[in-house]
């Protein structure tokens, strides 16, 4: 920057604003609460429902705006309370175990919040393992691996919240239109955002053929 190159910050935002010249990134407080209102709506008539999450590392505050905008969502939806939370490891291994420990400690609940599709992967086996089929689980990230058990619909994942697996992509085209001196299609601006943060999209079978294609692996 200083040598009067734009800089286009992915994702993690850095510490100084004089280091990037755009940052874009996903929603993290967003995909907790899509997750939470699709969740919500699912269970919107049962009574005392009961929601587990899967959570990711705690320490992160990307974690925690997650967590925090589930429990946001979840507040409008008086029926339902979170009986349990487990944080893991964005892996498949601490996934597979940390829903293990859910499940045995938890004998009955309605729906599944798991921040991480990669972690997700480890939480089904878990759950296969188990046999239990007994309640919805809702994912995060978008893994193509999630949206091909969405689109089969033959396991208890039926949703996953965006954290968009396309934002590379957006980033290379904020990098050439700061190059060129543009600014962005359809906005009356000459100049692109000094910030863009990203729709978290819930991918249900309904429209997961339109997000299959940008689902990372």
């Amino acid at each position: 920057m200083r040598a009067g190159i734009p800089v286009v910050n992915l994702d993690r935002i850095f510490n100084s604003p004089q280091a990037y010249r755009c940052w874009i990134g996903g929603d993290n407080y967003g995909m907790g609460l899509n997750a939470g209102h699709y969740i919500g709506e699912q269970l919107k008539d049962k009574k005392d429902a009961k929601v587990v999450e899967l959570a990711g590392i705690d320490n992160l505050e990307l974690t925690q705006q997650r967590t925090k905008g589930f429990d946001d969502a979840l507040k409008n939806y008086p029926n339902i309370r979170k009986v349990a939370r487990q944080s893991a490891d964005f892996t498949v291994e601490s996934g597979q175990a940390k829903m293990s420990q859910l499940l045995q400690a938890q004998s009955k609940f309605d729906a599944l919040w798991n921040h991480d599709d990669d972690q997700g992967v480890g939480a089904l086996r878990a759950i296969d393992q188990a046999g239990r089929d007994d309640f919805l689980m809702v994912g995060g990230a978008g893994a193509k691996s999630a949206m091909d058990a969405i689109k089969a619909g033959n396991s208890v994942l039926k949703a996953t919240v965006l954290y968009p697996p396309t934002m590379a992509a957006s980033a290379i085209d904020l990098a050439r239109a700061l190059g060129q001196g543009k600014g962005i299609g359809g906005l009356a601006e000459f100049e692109i955002p000094s910030s863009l943060t990203l729709y978290s999209a819930v991918v249900t079978k309904d429209n997961v053929d339109q997000y299959l294609p940008t689902g990372f692996i």
